[in-house]
């Protein structure tokens, strides 16, 4: 069915991709391998925050060798392409606002939409006419009624679909995800099998495309510090001082630079426009860290909000974060309220994402707080 059918596919240097190369020749595509190179350490101004002293480029330029010997070992073509500006003007100044104002963006989910399956694509039909690609998501699809779903993967530890969230129905006609249907495990021994030279490769992690830094030393390139007083939320007290309020998260319990205090904190509240971080010690979390509804605006339904859905619905506020139930409710406005059971930590500008069973129908992002 699928003999010398072009598809293209985002090879990054990993395991994960380069095992989709294999699987996708094995079943007759005529595969492209396409790397994407979407940061430039100079040219972004990266300077502060990483975690070794290494050439700040050379990882990108290593990913890529890794990519071509792999290409090499499966006897398949692979190219390079930039994406540099784009993902500086889609995704990461979105989420440098974002966190100036006191929010919690995710710049992966962005990523996915506006670069690996905006951009790719783009440039997919341009220079090799066809839009058809596949990724090395752990994710899975479905047609039900001539309608193509995003559904979980095989392996609950590793799915991705939160961050395929905001993909559009024609984004996701167009893509494959060749590991779906496997456990991390089971891709690392068809790695080992097959002699891959990356087979024991190990997963990136950080930022999409940036790659692991010191969060707050790494924002400090793009953020200027200011500091500010850190009370507990309970007492009133000052226990504390901090480099500016955009630099924590909710939730956050380390690197507080509260050493000197016998008890352990968690911020659960930033005053963007006063310059105070409020935290609280775990005994009074479910009063001043926990939420039971959001508003969600932004919202993204994969495949259109025309179908039928129930109000009684799964949400995820994290990857990884195990499924909770809740309840839906569509405003007037097109905003979105979720009810839940008491969680903790959840932030306004971090993603709600929905799911119906095992289908995502999309995702939105946490403006308010039901009361």
């Amino acid at each position: 069915m699928v003999k010398g059918k072009k598809i293209i596919l985002g090879m990054s240097g990993g395991v994960d991709s380069s095992v989709c190369a294999y699987l996708l020749k094995k079943q007759g595509y005529d595969v492209i391998g396409l790397f994407m190179q979407n940061w430039d350490t100079y040219t972004n101004g990266d300077f502060l925050g990483h975690t070794n002293n290494e050439d700040k480029q050379c990882n990108v330029q290593k990913d890529f060798q890794d990519a071509q010997l792999v290409a090499k070992h499966l006897g398949i073509p692979i190219y390079r392409v930039n994406f540099i500006k784009k993902y500086w003007q889609d995704v990461f100044q979105y989420t440098i606002n974002e966190y100036k104002k006191g929010d919690t963006p995710n710049p992966d989910i962005l990523c996915n939409k506006y670069i690996k399956f905006g951009e790719f694509i783009k440039y997919c039909q341009k220079t090799f006419q066809t839009d058809q690609i596949a990724m090395g998501h752990y994710a899975t699809t479905k047609i039900i009624n001539n309608k193509k779903y995003l559904t979980l993967a095989k392996d609950d530890n590793k799915d991705q679909t939160y961050f395929l969230c905001w993909l559009t129905q024609y984004q996701l006609d167009c893509v494959t995800f060749p590991i779906g249907n496997l456990a991390k495990d089971e891709v690392r021994q068809i790695a080992k099998k097959i002699k891959l030279p990356v087979w024991d490769k190990k997963d990136s992690t950080g930022i999409c495309f940036i790659g692991e830094r010191k969060f707050k030393d790494f924002l400090k390139n793009y953020i200027k510090p200011k500091s500010g007083k850190i009370i507990d939320i309970q007492s009133r007290e000052v226990v504390g001082t901090h480099e500016g309020v955009m630099f924590y998260t909710i939730g956050q319990n380390k690197n507080l630079n509260l050493s000197g205090q016998q008890l352990k904190y968690y911020v659960c509240k930033k005053d963007v426009k006063n310059n105070i971080l409020y935290v609280v010690t775990k005994k009074y979390q479910t009063k001043f860290l926990t939420s039971t509804g959001c508003v969600l605006k932004e919202f993204n339904w994969i495949n259109g909000n025309d179908i039928k859905i129930s109000k009684q619905i799964l949400i995820r506020f994290r990857h990884r974060q195990p499924l909770i139930k809740g309840t839906l409710t569509i405003l007037p406005d097109g905003k979105i309220t979720l009810k839940y059971p008491k969680t903790l930590a959840v932030a306004c500008g971090q993603f709600a994402v929905i799911y119906q069973g095992k289908k995502c129908l999309g995702g939105g992002i946490i403006c308010d707080f039901l009361s």
